[in-house]
């Protein structure tokens, strides 16, 4: 008999789909406090109100689903409930998922993982943002060949807001955008902090699935600030195979997972994971050592979710403004297209399994 998961669980569950909208219930997040394994499944079945028609039809299809892929000796519990309305102001409440790119140390691709995972999103048919929140270092208006767009201001209920630059389907803020390309950020925190928090209170993001925000390396007073200020869904760590690296990529995960912060980690990916030269497409050279990033999430109990080769057009993409993941008949395009899928899959466990995070209070 097939283990039972919550990764399984929640991919026979896609194809569950609610009549009121002809959606599936996993990516509209309507599956709630999943339990799986040990022969029994339990969660809740979360509909937007109280009284709702097909309640009892999706519940019984959600059933019917489970059993026939984990067997009739299998223990289903689904309890039916309503969406609790919480009277609370936040910020971007028509942003499903907010996602943190972070890494230890610079120089291992963040930055790349980030627009071509935004790009792939897209691809897959998500609503998906992009802050750059690299004040000191910011590159993704390079990497979408934006360097000289100015984002326009726009009245909105009365107040000024930024409406963000839209490339491959993405919508784009960046400090890069209002800063001179070629002078050199000499910022404190409080400012670097400030442009950060304008960026995602002033812009104007409309409705996103997700939310990506590239994070400066290290840990530092942006990381506190995003966490103290939106309620972020999960953070992906991006690391090179190289010793050095993953002891950065390990201070990364500490940093968030400590109880502070308590922010989830959606998991690891691999950048540079090998080279394969163009010439020699079927051959793989691990310069920086091999698979140092798969190991590491298995000590620390947290997911691989790719492992993305060293290859030339990924570095040219970067350069030219044209992200590889754009790419559909690439093979880079389809490792990042995996990425993507396996992001996906993990941000629909973390919802389905923990309550929703909660900004960070931090008492100095």
């Amino acid at each position: 008999m097939e283990t039972i998961t919550a990764s399984a669980v929640l991919d026979t569950l896609r194809d569950v789909i609610n009549p009121e909208n002809e959606k599936d219930i996993v990516s509209m997040g309507m599956v709630r406090e999943l339990k799986a394994g040990e022969n029994k499944i339990r969660f809740a079945l979360v509909f937007p109100k109280s009284k709702n028609p097909f309640a009892q039809t999706v519940k019984k299809n959600c059933e019917q689903k489970l059993t026939a892929r984990f067997g009739k000796s299998t223990s289903i519990e689904i309890s039916v409930d309503a969406e609790k309305v919480v009277h609370q102001e936040r910020p971007l409440p028509d942003v499903k998922n907010i996602v943190a790119i972070a890494s230890g140390k610079g120089g291992v691709g963040k930055s790349t993982i980030a627009v071509n995972l935004a790009a792939s999103l897209v691809r897959l048919g998500y609503s998906v943002g992009l802050i750059d929140a690299d004040v000191y270092g910011p590159s993704v208006p390079k990497m979408f060949h934006e360097e000289g767009t100015r984002p326009v201001l726009k009245q909105v209920d009365g107040q000024d807001r930024i409406i963000p630059v839209e490339k491959y389907g993405v919508k784009i803020l960046s400090i890069g955008f209002f800063v001179d390309g070629k002078e050199a950020l000499v910022w404190r925190g409080p400012m670097a902090t400030g442009a950060l928090k304008q960026l995602i209170h002033d812009g104007y993001w409309g409705k996103l699935d997700y939310l990506l925000i590239d994070l400066p390396p290290g840990t530092g007073d942006v990381h506190l600030t995003l966490v103290q200020t939106l309620a972020v869904t999960g953070v992906i760590i991006v690391s090179t195979p190289q010793e050095v690296a993953l002891a950065d990529a390990i201070k990364g995960i500490s940093m968030f997972t400590g109880k502070s912060i308590a922010v989830p980690v959606l998991g690891l990916v691999e950048n540079m994971a090998w080279f394969t030269p163009a010439e020699l497409p079927e051959n793989k050279y691990y310069i920086f050592g091999k698979e140092g990033c798969k190991k590491l999430a298995a000590e620390m109990n947290v997911p691989l979710l790719g492992q993305i080769p060293l290859i030339q057009s990924i570095c040219e993409g970067g350069d030219s403004g044209m992200p590889v993941a754009t790419d559909v008949n690439s093979l880079t395009g389809s490792a990042f297209l995996e990425l993507a899928r396996e992001t996906v899959r993990q941000v629909d466990i973390r919802n389905a399994t923990y309550e929703p995070t909660q900004i960070v209070q931090i008492n100095k």
